[in-house]
């Protein structure tokens, strides 16, 4: 199981970005997936999961309405659409799935078992 992120950059506040996460070695249509990040001297937090076996889509509240998961079968790859960047969203992010959880809630609240390397995304003010 591979897990490749990119996508990452600096952005000025209220800007967008998407991140990318491209996945090998196994098929996203029955695992959950999901982004996840970390902020300098903060832990890890959920920010998206999706089930990729009926799409359905897990956002915390703290994160609804701005970023949007979503995922192309033909590239095996999901993607993250990040909109109205906040300097608040500087982080480390990591494309993380588990393949044997398939709930897109369950995998945003546990720690996944696979993990992509990162990319950073830094947004100024």
């Amino acid at each position: 199981v591979q897990l490749q992120a990119s996508g990452g950059g600096l952005v000025q506040a209220g800007g967008s970005l998407r991140l990318s996460c491209a996945a090998s070695g196994f098929t996203l249509n029955r695992p959950a997936i999901g982004w996840f990040r970390q902020a300098p001297g903060k832990e890890r937090e959920a920010v998206a999961c999706l089930s990729t076996n009926n799409d359905i889509t897990y956002y915390p509240d703290f994160m609804r309405d701005r970023f949007t998961i979503s995922r192309d079968k033909t590239k095996n790859t999901i993607y993250l659409q990040m909109d109205n960047l906040r300097p608040e969203d500087t982080a480390v992010y990591y494309c993380a799935t588990d393949l044997g959880r398939f709930s897109s809630y369950d995998l945003c609240h546990s720690r996944p078992t696979e993990w992509g390397q990162g990319t950073l995304v830094t947004v100024s003010s």
